[in-house]
């Protein structure tokens, strides 16, 4: 693949780089990048979350609820149908107008699909009418997602200080841990309160009436927060360097298809495994661990098991920072292939920690062994998902970084999200949680190799333009 470009061609002088960077208020940055992620990945939990435990009950009719709950799944994996969409249209706006304005577009289109989610009549109310528009809204959410996270990747990127963009673009990451326990604690208060139990629903629950709409509609609140900050911003001033060299292309992504499309393929699996971990160690588990035995499930109780991924959550959000500074100190390739590897291991475990036989089910689940199952993937879930919002945007130059960056993201939601709660539920129901595993080793076999064949880019400037 393409080496590194020189450092005389591509790197601004320290005196002058440092200048840019001293002139930026990072905190600001830092919350303006937080507050996006954190908004996007509490939008995606409210709704993984109620797509496995609320949406087969009030948008799907039928009597047989494990193919409910895969026609849940299904309209969960439409929002990554549309995310590469979203990085198209968002990735060209950001490449030409700017990250900051782009940033804030993303923020409300996502923001507000997920408020009227919380406000949908139901299948019961409205016949297919509801789960029609149950499917377009997820599809808006996530046309606003696919331009979220490369925009606030690049925000904390392209003002970083040099040798620590790992460290510094890695906020952004964080979000997600935090999204997840805003999402999920939001929840757990809530059930607690209106004490659903998810082992026995029942349509005149208060919480399957109304409780489950609001945190969608409480989402509100943070998208003005959201947006307070980020219209506060200044621009990057490696795009506001862009601007003044008139180095903007006017079709980015022709652009980045036709100079970039292996630098895509690339970013694509390098982020593959990252996102089947992600969704397996979320979504899919909890289908698992709450749908009932009948259906290939463990049975235990919704409330219970969502104090336990809040404990391993604790994981993911503390290795975050961890990897960034591995990154920094050792090179994005080195630390990644490591991690990926232990990834793969990981999957070939499946069997051992999730068995029914060996795991227990209903009040009887081993609650030790799943908390260290959680732990384990989480912790993983961090370390290989703090490096990318640095990793990605250094293989792209400056003038398509927007479109790259979000086009190999949000390409590698679909084959590494997308389908993956749908295909572990089928695959449990038909082949045993084994089959779980060696599909996330899978994953991990083919990042592995986009690793191997990637160039290293900790010490790639920013600063380039396509020429360089």
């Amino acid at each position: 693949m393409s080496s590194s470009p020189s450092q005389g061609s591509t790197s601004v002088s320290t005196g002058a780089a440092e200048a840019a960077h001293a002139e930026i208020p990072r905190h600001r940055i830092i919350l303006a990048s937080l507050i996006g992620t954190t908004i996007e990945f509490y939008d995606f939990y409210i709704y993984a979350t109620a797509a496995v435990s609320i949406f087969p009950l009030l948008f799907f009719h039928g009597d047989d609820p494990g193919m409910n709950l895969l026609l849940s799944m299904a309209t969960f994996g439409v929002a990554f149908l549309a995310r590469p969409l979203g990085s198209v249209v968002f990735g060209h706006f950001g490449d030409i107008v700017g990250r900051k304005a782009t940033l804030v577009g993303a923020l409300l289109i996502m923001g507000l699909a997920t408020f009227l989610i919380g406000t949908l009549p139901t299948y019961h109310q409205i016949g297919l009418w509801a789960p029609t528009m149950l499917t377009i809204l997820r599809f808006c959410q996530g046309l606003g997602l696919g331009g979220e996270w490369s925009g606030a990747a690049l925000l904390a990127s392209e003002t970083a200080k040099p040798g620590k963009r790992a460290s510094a673009a890695m906020w952004p990451q964080l979000g997600a841990p935090f999204g997840f326990i805003l999402a999920n604690g939001l929840f757990l208060v809530l059930t607690s309160f209106f004490a659903y139990d998810s082992t026995s629903p029942s349509l005149d629950d208060p919480f399957v009436v109304w409780g489950w709409r609001l945190p969608f509609l409480l989402s509100i609140i943070m998208i003005g927060v959201g947006l307070y900050v980020r219209l506060r911003i200044e621009e990057t001033p490696v795009f506001a360097r862009a601007m003044q060299n008139d180095e903007r292309v006017k079709a980015p992504i022709g652009e980045v298809f036709a100079k970039d499309w292996r630098r895509i393929i690339l970013g694509t699996f390098i982020m593959l495994a990252t996102y089947g971990l992600f969704y397996l160690m979320t979504t899919w588990i909890l289908s698992y661990a709450i749908g009932s035995e009948e259906a290939g499930g463990l049975q235990y109780g919704y409330h219970s098991f969502l104090i336990l991924q809040l404990i391993s959550i604790l994981f993911f959000a503390a290795f975050i920072p961890v990897s960034g500074a591995l990154a920094d100190k050792f090179g994005r390739r080195p630390m990644l292939l490591v991690v990926t590897a232990a990834i793969i291991a990981f999957g070939f475990t499946f069997g051992f920690w999730l068995a029914p036989a060996s795991m227990g089910t209903g009040e009887g689940m081993n609650v030790g062994l799943m908390l260290v199952f959680l732990c384990v993937g989480m912790a993983l879930m961090g370390l290989t998902f703090g490096p990318m919002s640095a990793v990605l945007p250094e293989l792209f130059p400056t003038n398509t970084r927007y479109t790259g960056s979000g086009v190999a993201y949000n390409a590698a939601s679909i084959l590494g999200a997308a389908l993956t709660p749908f295909a572990a539920s089928w695959l449990v129901q038909v082949q045993g949680v084994d089959a779980v595993g060696y599909y996330l080793a899978l994953l991990g076999a083919l990042t592995f190799v986009a690793l191997w064949l990637a160039p290293e880019t900790k010490t790639r400037s920013l600063y380039t333009s396509a020429a360089e």
